[in-house]
Order: structure tokens, then sequence, then C-alpha cells
């Protein structure tokens, strides 16, 4: 498994989202992204940390940039994650984690699922990562700080 660091250009993958759209990351290159990789819908931290991007989802959109949440929950889940806590931003289902591992997303405590951060620029280049299982909120700020610098 490569992991995917900073300088390296964004790998290609569909994947659907929460209402079962095809989303291909090729037709998001020439915006700016911040795609992060969670473990799992409605749990304690992963709701702290989509409601973080929630809230300052308006701030993502004043830097120009999408948020995409990716775990392998399925698309029924997502879709009820996002009604659940209205979520604005894409949630895809990696159902068999096969995305996560073209990023290279390790897993934590041995069998938790991690929890990473990337900030990629409009040319579909990664320049920051950001890992850390329970600093939920930290991945939004130091995302928008990364984003303001770029």
């Amino acid at each position: 498994m490569k992991i995917i660091e900073i300088g390296d250009k964004v790998p290609n993958f569909i994947l659907k989202d929460q209402n079962g759209n095809f989303f291909n990351i090729e037709n998001e290159i020439g915006k700016r992204m911040v795609i992060y990789f969670y473990p799992k819908d409605d749990t304690p931290g992963c709701t702290k940390e989509a409601c973080k991007f929630r809230d300052d989802f308006e701030s993502f959109n004043d830097l120009g940039a999408s948020v995409i949440g990716i775990s392998a929950d399925s698309v029924a889940s997502h879709k009820k994650f996002e009604e659940k806590y209205n979520l604005p931003f894409t949630l895809l289902a990696d159902v068999d984690n096969k995305v996560r591992a073209l990023f290279g997303v390790p897993k934590s405590m041995i069998f938790l699922p991690g929890r990473v951060t990337y900030v990629i620029d409009k040319k579909g280049i990664v320049r920051y990562i950001f890992n850390s299982q329970f600093g939920e909120e930290k991945h939004i700020e130091n995302a928008l700080n990364k984003l303001k610098e770029l």
C-alpha cells in the first residue's frame, strides 16, 4: 500500500455519494478540495467532526474549497447521517475500502479505520495532510489554515 504524501497527485477514483450518484474525482480537478477519511457514520467522534465541517462550511466555500467525507459506510448510511445532522457536503461510500487503500490511510490503534484529512489544490496536488484519531476538530481548523495559505 502506497501512502499519499504532500506533493503527490490525488489518486483517481469513482465512488457513490450519499444520493447514490457517481462521484468522479477527475471532475473536481480545478477546484480546491478537502478530503477527509473518517471511521464511521453517527459515532461520537465522527459526528463531532462532521458537524464542525458543517458549522464551518461557509468558510470553506469562501476559500473556494469543496468538502468530501469518505468512510466505508453504505450510501444509505451516509444519507441518514447527512439528513440527521444537516450536512451540506459530499459523503462518499468506500464500502470495500479501496479508496482508503489508494491513499494509504493507516488504521489507528490496530483496529480502527484512520482519521486523515487531505487538502488538495486546484491542480489536484496534495498540499497538506493531518492524521489524528482523536483531534476531530483540529482537522477542520488545520485544513482552513492551510487553505488560507494557498
